[in-house]
This record gives structure tokens, sequence and C-alpha cells, in this order.
């Protein structure tokens, strides 16, 4: 495949974790990085899941870190897919700082960003499920990165919710190993210690 031909989306929630992304299509090679430009929030974006989902929006100055993730052109339709609800537009190659020392790909760079951040509600919250999908994936890049997402995250002091007995989000992992996760997010989620507490198969001790 030439350079040109070759397309690669900036996951900043979900599509950080490899297995999620495995669900909606094929993908190739996997980059850590930070984007400028764009700031990333907690924002109703799946009412029919009755959940919020993170969003980037546009902002001077703000920076974001995800993964940029290699994706066919013939399946860019299903990431689109997966997406719905969000605009897909190119970012450039200025705006990407890597964490290696390592080269840049060429290619054409994709985001899927919102107009608009919604603040989650009691009806539309933050749902573990979800988050727990997100910070399994930065744990793949190291318990550094996922502390850094976490920080430049917005809206962690609205409501949450454990749903992790009856998950609203469709591509949960169950098999997840809830209590390293409750430790991330224990100091910025608004549920208690008994309240994040809970469900999937605990996992293997770390």
């Amino acid at each position: 495949m030439s350079k040109l031909n070759r397309h690669y989306i900036f996951g900043y929630g979900s599509l950080i974790n490899s297995l999620s992304r495995a669900v909606t299509g094929e993908s190739g090679c996997v980059l850590p990085v930070k984007v400028s430009g764009y700031e990333r929030s907690w924002s109703v974006m799946s009412p029919d899941f009755g959940m919020s989902s993170v969003a980037v929006v546009q902002r001077e100055g703000a920076i974001c870190n995800g993964v940029l993730v290699e994706v066919p052109e013939s399946e860019i339709q299903h990431f689109d897919l997966r997406e719905r609800g969000y605009q897909r537009s190119r970012i450039e190659a200025h705006q990407i700082q890597t964490y290696q020392e390592v080269e840049l790909p060429e290619g054409t760079l994709w985001i899927y960003h919102a107009c608009e951040i919604v603040a989650p509600t009691h009806t539309c919250p933050i749902a573990l499920s979800y988050a727990d999908v997100i910070l399994a994936g930065c744990i793949e890049h190291g318990h550094d990165f996922a502390l850094e997402f976490i920080a430049l995250t917005k809206g962690w002091e609205y409501p949450a919710l454990n749903d992790r007995d009856t998950p609203r989000y469709p591509r949960v992992q169950r098999q997840l190993h809830t209590p390293l996760l409750n430790r991330l997010v224990a100091d910025v989620i608004r549920l208690s210690d008994d309240q994040l507490s809970a469900s999937y198969d605990e996992g293997p001790a770390d």
C-alpha cells in the first residue's frame, strides 16, 4: 500500500482498547500520541444507551492523548458507523506528538469529534462499563498513559454509575480486573468505595 493511501484514525476513547477496536473492523499498527487543538470531555453522546461517552471538541491550546491506529480505507465505513454522532475530520501531522522517538507515519490522519459538549446527567451518566474499557486500553500503553488520560479528560465531576452488573455499554468487557480500574478513578469519579466495588470477573491479582 502506498503511503498516500494509508489512513490513520486517532482513537481517544474506547478505540484505544485493542479488543474493542477488533469488534468493529480490521486495523494495523498502533502508535500512542498526543494531539493538540482538541479537548476531551465526558459528554452525552450515547443517549440511546443511557450513558455518556468521551468526545473531543476543537479548542486552541488544548491537548489530548490517545493512539493513532492504521485502518484500511475499506474499513473506514465500519468505524464511521461505530462513531455515528461524531464528525470525522482530518488532522495535520504538525498537531501530533509521539511518545517515543519514532517517526510519524505518512498518510491521511482522521479524528472523530463533536461540535459541542453536553454535560452528563443522572439519566446519561458516566458508565463504568464504558470507562473500564477505555482505561483498560490505556493500560496497554502503560500506567502513566492511563493517568494522563484521566488528567486530560474533563467532566469527571458529573454523575457516574456503576453499571457493571447490568452494563449499558454494548461493547462491555467482563473479564477486566476491576480493583486496578477502581484505583485509577477513585480520586476523580463521584462514587463511594462501596459503589465502586463489584462485578465482572475480579481477574488476576496485580
